[in-house]
């Protein structure tokens, strides 16, 4: 159950900018509009810690279902 990763990603125009990767703990963004995103996002602590409970909320969840 260590090795399940929650991976919320942002796309527009089929192109991946940001993502919460739940390994991390925190955004990443992979344009500048993604990164300048991903450093607001990660400031604030509340949405961080929303993310991070996503993990066990969401895959821990669903994990005896497939």
């Amino acid at each position: 159950l260590k090795d399940i990763e929650f991976i919320r990603s942002y796309c527009y125009n089929k192109l991946e900018y940001a993502r919460f990767d739940s390994n991390l703990g925190k955004y990443v963004g992979y344009t500048t509009y993604g990164v300048k995103n991903a450093e607001r996002w990660n400031k604030d602590t509340s949405q961080i810690a929303a993310m991070r409970a996503q993990r066990e909320a969401y895959c821990l969840h669903n994990i005896g279902i497939d």
